[in-house]
């Protein structure tokens, strides 16, 4: 069985840089470049991300929790755009959004056809 964290790197993460790369772009005025140096990626997994060839996962975008992950990935954008907030740091909070809204468990059933791990779901584990 793959671990949560596993789910995060193949289902999650390219989610949320899809959505920040487009929102630092949109919104704040970055260039692709801007937004590879901000992510430690090349300018060719942005161009990717922005052509929607890299990060969609209907798991996520189909949650009814989804409006609420954007606002999240907002929010996050905001502050990497306007206070310089490490990108780590942003992806770490919007995962938690999404872990509570109880993405990783629906790609468990989904994505892999199994029930997830009990420590997908602890609110202590969530809180920390």
């Amino acid at each position: 069985m793959k671990i949560p964290c596993e789910l995060v790197v193949w289902y999650l993460l390219p989610t949320i840089r899809k959505e920040v790369a487009k929102e630092l772009v949109s919104a704040h005025g970055y260039s692709q470049a801007d937004v590879a140096r901000t992510f430690g990626v090349t300018d060719a997994a942005v161009s990717q991300y922005l052509k929607n060839k890299r990060g969609d996962n209907r798991v996520v975008t189909d949650s009814p929790d989804y409006p609420e992950i954007l606002g999240a990935i907002r929010e996050s954008s905001a502050r990497i755009a306007k206070e310089g907030a490490d990108f780590a740091e942003e992806v770490c909070r919007i995962c938690m959004v999404m872990k509570k809204a109880g993405i990783i468990n629906k790609i468990y059933e989904v994505e892999l056809g199994c029930k997830p791990p009990a420590c997908t779901c602890e609110p202590s584990i969530l809180s920390e």
